[in-house]
């Protein structure tokens, strides 16, 4: 095989497919990328049994041939190279010869026949959107799966077609967080769990142009992602997902509307006071006069007010203060409304189209320690 491409050609396809190839695992072509130039492109692959990204490299292939090189070498060897025109070689043993300008590094290849090649998915079904709304409904959901896998399927997000309508929505125990889109035109349904992994990844790899689209086709094992020249393929968790519907309400006894900014700020501040790993809950009191915040712990105490815009009962509840800003970073809106219930029932953040739902739960406090 002798492929000639860019340096920064190089890279760009390294970067894409090095979030597939494993941190650790038994088997060691797995840590390896495949450079695939048997036909009339060059193709970069990695896959981890779980997630295979595979991207079309260009460049001119003077001499046809396939070659599995150790991911982590390859990468450094390209990215301390030269900004110049990179000449890859490889011999009947798979031995690789990288040549830029003057540098020349000989390393150790392998066959391509043991590598695990991307699995073949039928392409009949799919649904288009563009890479701006993809990356940001993973944007304003993926911070609340669980980290852990106590549940796997916590640790996914659910994606959910019906008609024309793409809901996205994530859960952890304490939170829930929704985002629903409508798509240009209706689909058939579909009701799937995608590993957080796989769309935390695919969140990095996104441009972010409104103008530029990309396809998701659905198996009954695997989710693919298609966009520019860079195909991603990943297994599904596997379960029934949770009935998130039923946790969510619309009665409410206090509504408020706030700047978003003001009240992010405003925890930002407090939560200065609270050491990392530090419980201390933010005690929200909304009266007639405006709202609120306090926070007490070791090393000291504040309480500020803030301008708001009230419906309904006064109320006093506490939250986890990360909870309250992990929706607010992500919510583009100038001012929202917060709906609740009483202090022991969750608080719900929502537009008026509830094109975005943020439930948190609340947490107890001791009202005379305040």
């Amino acid at each position: 095989m002798k492929i000639i491409c860019s340096k920064s050609e190089l890279l760009h396809g390294v970067n894409i497919v090095l979030k597939a190839v494993p941190s650790r695992t038994t088997m060691s072509i797995l840590e390896c990328i495949l450079i695939d130039a048997s036909k009339s492109s060059i193709t970069f692959t990695a896959n981890d049994m779980e997630l295979g990204i595979e991207t079309t490299v260009e460049g001119t292939i003077e001499e046809r041939g396939v070659v599995a090189i150790d991911a982590k070498i390859f990468s450094e060897i390209v990215r301390k190279l030269p900004d110049n025109e990179v000449v890859i070689e490889t011999d009947d043993s798979f031995h690789t010869k990288i040549t830029c300008e003057k540098a020349k590094f000989n390393i150790s290849g392998k066959s391509g026949e043991d590598f695990s090649y991307l699995p073949y998915v039928e392409k009949n079904d799919h649904v288009t959107l563009s890479q701006f709304t993809l990356k940001d409904m993973i944007r304003q959901t993926i911070f609340s799966i669980a980290d852990n896998d106590n549940n796997k399927l916590m640790t996914g997000e659910l994606f959910e077609i019906h008609g024309n309508t793409l809901k996205v929505a994530s859960l952890d125990g304490h939170r829930i967080s929704i985002r629903t889109v409508e798509l240009k035109e209706a689909y058939g349904d579909h009701k799937v769990v995608v590993p957080g992994k796989t769309l935390q990844e695919i969140s990095k790899i996104l441009s972010g142009d409104a103008e530029s689209e990309v396809k998701i086709f659905f198996t009954s094992n695997h989710i693919v992602f298609e966009f520019d020249q860079t195909t991603v393929v990943s297994r599904l968790i596997e379960g029934e997902y949770f009935r998130i519907e039923q946790m969510l309400s619309n009665d409410y006894e206090t509504k408020i509307a706030i700047n978003k900014r003001e009240f992010l700020d405003c925890i930002d501040r407090a939560t200065l006071l609270v050491k990392e790993g530090d419980k201390k809950p933010i005690i929200i009191n909304i009266t007639d006069d405006g709202m609120e915040l306090r926070i007490h712990s070791q090393i000291g105490s504040m309480n500020e007010e803030i301008d708001i815009e009230k419906e309904g009962r006064d109320i006093m509840i506490g939250f986890n203060p990360k909870f309250l800003m992990d929706a607010l970073r992500v919510i583009d809106d100038e001012t929202i409304s917060v709906y609740l219930m009483n202090p022991k029932a969750p608080c719900f953040i929502r537009d008026e189209e509830q094109s975005y739902i943020y439930l948190i739960l609340p947490v107890n406090f001791n009202a005379a320690a305040i």
